[in-house]
């Protein structure tokens, strides 16, 4: 269930976000500037490659890591294989995970460390095992910190993770697994180095206007924004008592998609499945017609949630990201026709004209903020 009382009262909303998850969103353009200028300060501009490496490989615990290489893959356009080193071990904590390089990965290839704990032992070996084998290894993470002397003594490259104040507030128990702004103090480095490698064009203006939309997104989804104009907050209502069938079209909105799912389910505790058009119009099909299809109250988006009874079914509900606008072969039409054939709400997300880093940052934003107040305003 979800309070929507709750959304368009600020101070409530304060006194229910005891992890500071509003601010950690709300503070990722000024995060992306502090990484920009790590990445600058760490020589990343002045770095001469001698061309692109043969792929990217991308390492670290929690979701930061997959969200850099799902948004490195799909801002490069397919220019160089982009690929996420699963870690094995016995829990997800620091110190139980270990990384394999593939057997493949050599002199050619770049590893690329999304390492927010400054000491992860699991890391440290895999940058010697890079060490061995010849490949060039970047970090984001700490500096001074064990696993950023590792890649330096190996003669790689460690640039210092972009933190606040705020990420204090999530090293204490029962915090969400991940501070929602770390994947941009992990991304934007990355970003400046795929753009010296020429992999992506991301050059320094580029970042501060990505910087700028977020801030932008950051002013119309704050808590003082009433619900009705509130990106952030509808997408929080539409989502309540909903299971999100999270339907992408466009590589950056498949990459943006993976990440919503993610985040729904870490900050907010929610269920979430995600799927690229055309094919979510067949794997998702019999989830609009089974014991989750939309009840008859479905769309009713200004319901009084809060007088419900506590024991609620959710019912699919699609979530339609788009990265650009829909052509002769997008399958938009067909996938608006489906839900309207299954009675299912559907709620659709295209960002403003921009970059593709630009509409990516807006995405995300959306995305993030959602799940934040979803988390914030859900009750049991």
């Amino acid at each position: 269930m979800l309070d929507e009382s709750l959304l368009d009262t600020p101070d409530a909303l304060a006194g229910a976000d005891r992890f500071g998850l509003l601010r950690g969103v709300a503070e990722a353009g000024a995060r992306a500037r502090t990484a920009a200028r790590s990445a600058a300060e760490s020589g990343i501009p002045e770095l001469t490659p001698d061309g692109r490496p043969r792929s990217v490989l991308v390492a670290g615990p929690g979701p930061a890591a997959a969200g850099v290489a799902d948004l490195l893959r799909a801002l490069s356009g397919g220019s160089c294989p982009v690929s996420l080193i699963q870690p094995t071990g016995v829990a997800p904590m620091p110190g139980a995970l270990r990384w394999t390089l593939p057997g493949w990965a050599g002199p050619l290839d770049l590893l690329l460390l999304a390492g927010p704990d400054a000491s992860d032992p699991g890391l440290a070996e895999l940058v010697e095992q890079a060490y061995r084998r010849g490949c060039a290894v970047v970090a984001v993470t700490p500096a001074g910190g064990p696993l950023a002397d590792a890649v330096i003594q190996a003669r790689g490259l460690a640039v210092p993770l972009a933190t606040t104040a705020y990420d204090t507030e999530f090293d204490v128990e029962g915090a969400p697994p991940a501070a929602p702004g770390t994947l941009w103090s992990v991304l934007i480095p990355m970003l400046s180095l795929a753009d010296r490698i020429g992999l992506i064009s991301a050059p320094q203006d580029a970042l501060g206007k990505l910087a700028d939309r977020l801030d932008h997104l950051a002013e119309r989804c704050g808590p003082a924004i009433p619900t009705y104009s509130n990106p952030g907050k509808v997408l929080a209502a539409h989502l309540a008592d909903a299971l999100p069938l999270i339907w992408t079209e466009g590589t950056v909105a498949h990459a943006v998609g993976r990440h919503f799912a993610t985040e729904l389910a870490g900050l907010a505790g929610r269920p979430a499945l995600a799927a690229e058009l055309p094919e979510a119009l067949t794997t998702h099909r019999t989830l609009l017609a089974g014991a989750l299809a939309p009840g008859t109250d479905a769309d009713d988006f200004f319901r009084d949630r809060v007088e419900q009874p506590t024991t609620t079914t959710l019912h699919a509900r699609v979530v339609l990201l788009r990265d650009q606008e829909p052509d002769a072969l997008s399958a938009t039409r067909a996938a608006r026709a489906l839900a309207e054939e299954r009675d299912a709400a559907l709620t659709e997300l295209q960002p403003d004209p921009g970059s593709e880093l630009e509409m990516a940052a807006e995405l995300l934003a959306i995305a993030d903020f959602g799940a934040v107040y979803l988390a914030l305003a859900g009750t049991e």
